[in-house]
């Protein structure tokens, strides 16, 4: 089996949510449970790090794992979903897991997978948590894949867990007010085991408030201003708050495990997580003249927090290239665009991409006009061909956008 063939088979045995959506969900543990069992529980020999939230839980991760990197640890960073190639969810300090890795994964454990009916994301988590014991990490910074509750990853037992922020998103899995949602991240919070939350919010408090009293697990809020002294490569000021969040981390783990940070690790960590975690698809500037920026927010929560940090640049004309999936709440994230901008319109290449003629006609009723695209590619060709030095271009809506022009 080659690394193509091995990857072909997890993307096509089983759904995988990321690309079809709802038939892919399981709301239960018990497939994970089983292959951890079959795995001799790997994740049982890990230290962990379990980050969840709405937004900000990957540049949380990232920046988590850069400032344990630095301290000369070896860490594990498991995130989801990946933009160019399958190894990305799966990093020990920066470098992916190597192809061979993976085929031998597949090769070994592909009958009870078949047997078991694993989801691709069962099957991915397992695949992290055994490669990263037989590595022997320092430290593994898992990032949750959906909610937190009935995720994968959440048959660990971490040093700390943390939330990010918590707004709208998979509302037909997690619930349909913030209370809802907040109860299924809670769901990660353990007994005795510190909890970091990245914003304290009026909706969500009693819910973390109540389930860390039942598990006896101390809350922390952590406040952005710890941060300001430092430069962050990851822009746009709603960093400000997940590196808070990961230095607040990194600092309890420090106080378990006796060890001291050091401001200049912490300092190149902000400055470099890029090249350190090998993180891509946040604030990503792609080029200059005209200024390029494809970023992955795709809820209204976090695309508020983008598109606000674009309207601050300075440029002549602004360029969207947009996409989304056909089950993204349109009504919601649209009002949030700028009229004044040219659109591009395009289907993210997966089944679950939305037919662009539709978004075009959903994108029209709230006055934001453009063309249709046969690709995002095609759309961000007719960007470019379109704009000046001076103009901006933004790239977004979808993860799968972005994933596709890089």
């Amino acid at each position: 089996m080659t690394y193509s063939e091995a990857v072909q088979w997890l993307f096509s045995q089983l759904p995988m949510f990321q690309r079809i959506g709802a038939a892919a969900y399981k709301a239960n543990l018990d497939n994970i449970l089983a292959f951890a069992k079959h795995l001799n529980h790997p994740e049982q020999k890990l230290k962990c790090i379990h980050i969840a939230g709405t937004n900000g839980k990957g540049s949380t991760s990232n920046m988590t794992a850069a400032i344990l990197q630095q301290h000369g640890f070896k860490v594990g960073l498991y995130t989801s979903p990946h933009l160019k190639d399958y190894r990305e969810r799966i990093r020990i300090n920066g470098a992916m897991i190597p192809e061979e890795e993976v085929v031998a994964f597949v090769e070994q454990n592909k009958a009870f997978m078949e047997k078991q009916q694993l989801s691709f994301f069962e099957m991915t988590v397992g695949l992290a948590f055994d490669y990263f014991a037989k590595q022997n990490v320092d430290y593994a910074v898992i990032e949750v894949g959906m909610g937190g509750r009935l995720d994968a990853t959440n048959i660990i037992t971490p040093l700390i867990t943390a939330i990010t922020n918590i707004s709208f998103d998979h509302t037909q899995f997690l619930g349909d007010t913030l209370e809802k949602i907040a109860i299924e991240k809670a769901g990660i919070i353990k007994n005795n085991t510190p909890l970091f939350v990245g914003r304290k919010q009026i909706e969500t408090e009693e819910a973390f408030e109540k389930m860390a009293t039942n598990r006896q697990a101390k809350i922390h809020y952590v406040k952005s201003d710890t941060v300001s002294k430092y430069k962050l490569q990851l822009q746009g000021n709603y960093q400000l708050e997940n590196a808070a969040l990961a230095l607040a981390i990194c600092k309890e783990v420090g106080h378990i495990e006796h060890f001291e940070l050091k401001e200049q690790e912490i300092a190149t960590a902000f400055a470099h997580v890029q090249e350190i975690t090998g993180f891509q698809g946040r604030w990503q500037i792609l080029a200059q003249n005209p200024l390029t920026i494809a970023d992955t927010a795709h809820n209204s929560d976090g695309l508020q927090r983008t598109l606000n940090q674009v309207q601050q640049q300075t440029y002549e004309r602004l360029h969207i290239v947009l996409g989304v999936v056909s089950d993204k709440d349109l009504a919601s994230i649209l009002p949030l665009f700028p009229q004044s901008a040219t659109y591009y319109f395009a289907k993210p290449d997966i089944p679950r991409g939305l037919d662009a003629t539709e978004l075009q006609k959903a994108a029209e009723s709230f006055d934001l006009n453009g063309k249709i695209y046969a690709s995002v590619t095609e759309a961000y060709a007719a960007a470019k061909q379109q704009s000046s030095a001076e103009d901006l271009i933004f790239i977004g809506g979808s993860t799968f956008v972005v994933a596709e022009i890089l």
